[in-house]
């Protein structure tokens, strides 16, 4: 009987410590997307630069890396293993 209990106890406290960065990894998540969305929406507010032009530049920019980067993200997840 005691050792369900001990073992019932650590299993709430590592449950409550998973639970607890769980809610951090999200809120983290939640403001870098809400930051992102902003930059986007300042730079089309106020130069006109829309999704579509940062896109295109950051493709140049990189040297078509980042445009190609799906694309091996999904070759590399998809393989056989």
């Amino acid at each position: 009987m005691p050792t369900e209990i001990i073992l019932l106890i650590g299993a709430l406290i590592v449950a409550f410590l998973v639970f607890t960065w769980l809610i951090r990894v999200v809120k983290v998540t939640i403001g870098a997307a809400i930051g992102v969305a902003l930059l986007i929406l300042v730079l089309q507010l106020l130069f006109g630069i829309g999704p579509a032009q940062l896109w295109s530049y950051l493709n140049q920019w990189t040297g078509q890396w980042l445009g190609q980067l799906p694309d091996q993200l999904w070759r590399w997840f998809s393989e056989d293993r």
